[in-house]
């Protein structure tokens, strides 16, 4: 990153003798300490998902993780059960209030078959309803104009012509995104 004031940390492995190691756990608890503005783990696979929301949830907006799942629903049930790894005995509710709370964006990649990686859904976590957790898609890959003479997809990610709810929330901190990103294409026979 070309930011000033950045921080790298990383984990290792205990020693031979079974002494020394750093979790990323313990990376994201003691990066709290330093009063960090943004924490990006670059990827959970356990207890930590407890501790990036908690992060997430208590003034460091604008932090981001990678997550491997199968779809941006998938993220939603990974991230309980990672959080479940931690060790604590919290209610699925309040796990999943946690997760509404602290996650705005689902950014999802795949792999296709032909083999390229594309982003195929950008995804934004809308809140609770009830026990779920709502979800409402901006953007989605376009399969339609099929594959070219290399055996590639030739589509693109557009948008669902919805608005996100954080919108106001971004322009209210200075970052303002043209409306028109977010506008639906119009398909050639108008509809």
């Amino acid at each position: 990153m070309r930011q000033s004031h950045v921080l790298r940390l990383e984990s290792r492995p205990p020693n031979i003798e079974g002494k020394g190691e750093v979790t990323i756990r313990d990376l994201v608890r003691n990066s709290l300490r330093m009063r960090p503005d943004r924490i990006i783990i670059g990827e959970v696979r356990g207890g930590e998902a407890l501790d990036m929301l908690q992060a997430m949830n208590t003034g460091h907006d604008g932090s981001l993780s990678t997550v491997h799942a199968n779809s941006t629903r998938d993220v939603l049930s990974r991230l309980e059960t990672m959080v479940l790894m931690a060790g604590l005995d919290l209610p699925v509710r309040a796990i999943r209030e946690q997760v509404a709370s602290a996650i705005n964006l689902i950014v999802h990649m795949n792999r296709l078959k032909d083999g390229t990686r594309r982003f195929v859904k950008i995804t934004e976590v809308q809140g609770m309803e009830g026990d779920i957790i709502t979800l409402q898609d901006l953007f989605l890959f376009d399969f339609s104009m099929g594959i070219d003479e290399k055996g590639k997809f030739r589509g693109t990610i557009k948008s669902t012509g919805l608005i996100p709810k954080f919108m106001k929330r971004l322009h209210d901190v200075g970052i303002d995104i043209p409306m028109e990103v977010f506008e639906r294409e119009m398909e050639a026979s108008g509809i």
